[in-house]
């Protein structure tokens, strides 16, 4: 009977958390742009590659797409704070949790 509630709580642990949001935005990050893939990038100055990753899945059980792609926007937006970079472009679709980006600084460009 003890497992079986032991089990029944990571279950329900695991379903609730699986869209959940760990990742919070420094602040600053906000103001980051996020260029999309292949867009052209000649005006910005490339500053660097940032390459992060978050849990994309809770044991057995996947975490929400949305929610990981969000969390691996936020933590590129928080890095490129310390790269002085204004925005970031990713350099591929995350896969297992994972994602590079490069950043840029494009503010003369606007």
């Amino acid at each position: 009977m003890r497992r079986n509630v032991l089990s029944s709580v990571l279950i329900a642990f695991a379903v609730l958390s699986a869209g959940c949001t760990w990742v919070k935005m420094e602040p600053g990050a906000a103001q980051v742009r996020v260029l999309p893939i292949g867009q052209q990038t000649t005006s910005c100055k490339r500053l660097g590659e940032i390459a992060v990753s978050v849990k994309d899945s809770v044991g057995p059980y996947e975490r929400n797409k949305i929610a990981v792609r969000d969390e691996l926007e936020t933590l590129a937006r928080n890095e490129a704070l310390s790269l002085h970079a204004d925005s970031v472009q990713p350099m591929a679709e995350p896969a297992d949790g994972k994602q590079h980006w490069q950043a840029f600084r494009c503010s003369d460009a606007h």
